[in-house]
């Protein structure tokens, strides 16, 4: 037998794997790096979090994968280039992190990496009829493997549209795993480039929980901090709390069919993007509003489409709670402005939960790499978008 299919073998009998997870989201901050202690699998499973570092990305780099990054035309080669430059960068970022936790390679079991999204391209967004849903990351799972001497897991998402899903949210299945609680309906609130949510009701009826995105999180606030604060994010929201909100122009920018789209739903920024804030800037003839203004409509924007979303779930005189989680988190206009309009629920963070808000994302994917070694199936029902599946391609080191 392979020594590495040996290896596999053996992982999947013991109590508990030392996995680390990868995730770099559409904000392009950098790369998340959760080394997690897990045991068991399914609605049993259990995570420690050891360690959590984020490690950011210079400007070179952002540069570069922006070339590509939710384009329609792009230089292929650029492409090409990329995939195992990333691939071989978050290996050695990983082994950096290693080094400074005092952690060899050999006693990390398995590494899941998810690697850069470039493009998402779900069938109801490209509308090509002869086509299906569509995702891709880069950074391959090989070059990973070979630089850390760790064997990866990797590209995730590709499984997900195979079975018919979009290929997000996948945080439905780690969601439910680690932070189902009897008695408490929940709703895990993920605030990246592009915000989702989880629904977990208090029965944990499997078949009920779902994922979904509801449009953009941070990606717009970001793009507009850039441009108008030479920043990669607006901090603290202090432009867009010095700000009016400008309803000629958030009328604009609600003013897509994605809003009342039937749940579970994937976007990203080929759809939001800069040209989207133009578009709705001339349908709106704002183009002369200020960068503050500009700023606090664009919070709005978030805060509307994320509470719209949630209330659909809501079932009158039931509780909810709220537990929050990316960078969205720690911006208190954006969440002010969400409260406001869910004056019923309870809001927390994740952590509270026992998982940091900034790791989770991460967390999520060494979930699914030992759901991919360890777990058996555990069934979310037959609903179009959330299908029973067992996530991850394995490269081996050598």
């Amino acid at each position: 037998m392979n020594l590495h299919l040996q290896h596999l073998y053996e992982l999947a009998q013991r109590p508990t794997r030392r996995i680390v997870g990868l995730m770099s989201g559409t904000s392009l901050d950098g790369l998340d790096v959760a080394l997690c202690t897990i045991s068991g699998s399914g609605p049993g499973t259990q995570v420690t979090l050891e360690q959590f570092a984020t490690i950011p990305y210079d400007d070179e780099l952002k540069a570069h994968i922006r070339t590509i990054f939710a384009k329609e035309q792009i230089e292929f080669e650029t492409l090409c280039l990329l995939n195992p430059y990333i691939g071989r960068l978050h290996g050695r970022l990983v082994l950096d992190c290693l080094r400074r936790w005092n952690v060899r390679p050999d006693e990390v079991d398995l590494l899941a990496s998810h690697g850069q999204t470039v493009y998402h391209a779900p069938k109801r967004q490209h509308g090509r009829a002869e086509f299906p849903n569509a995702t891709l990351q880069i950074g391959d799972g090989d070059h990973v493997a070979v630089t850390t001497g760790i064997i990866t897991l990797s590209d995730f998402r590709q499984k997900h549209v195979a079975a018919g899903g979009e290929g997000a949210p996948l945080a439905v299945y780690g969601d439910y795993f680690m932070f189902s609680k009897a008695g408490e309906n929940r709703i895990l609130l993920n605030m990246g480039g592009i915000a989702n949510f989880t629904y977990l009701p208090a029965d944990q009826d499997a078949s009920a929980v779902f994922t979904t995105d509801t449009g953009p999180g941070n990606t717009l606030l970001d793009a507009c901090a850039r441009q108008f604060l030479n920043q990669p994010y607006d901090a603290d929201g202090q432009l867009a709390a010095s700000g009016q909100i400008d309803e000629a122009f958030l009328w604009a920018l609600k003013d897509n069919t994605f809003f009342d789209a039937p749940f579970p739903k994937t976007t990203g920024p080929e759809v939001f993007g800069d040209g989207y804030v133009q578009n709705a800037l001339t349908r709106s003839q704002t183009q002369t509003i200020s960068p503050a203004d500009r700023m606090a409509t664009l919070v709005q924007f978030s805060a509307d489409t994320i509470a719209q979303a949630i209330r659909r779930v809501l079932q009158p005189g039931e509780p909810y709670t709220v537990y929050m989680s990316g960078g969205g988190m720690h911006n208190p206009t954006l969440t002010r402005a969400i409260r406001a309009q869910l004056p019923k629920c309870t809001f927390g963070r994740t952590d509270e939960l026992g998982i940091s808000g900034d790791a989770k994302e991460a967390v999520l994917f060494a979930v699914l790499a030992n759901e991919c070694v360890m777990g058996s199936t555990t069934s979310f029902g037959s609903r179009e978008g959330v299908p029973t599946v067992s996530m991850g391609k394995i490269s081996f080191p050598g």
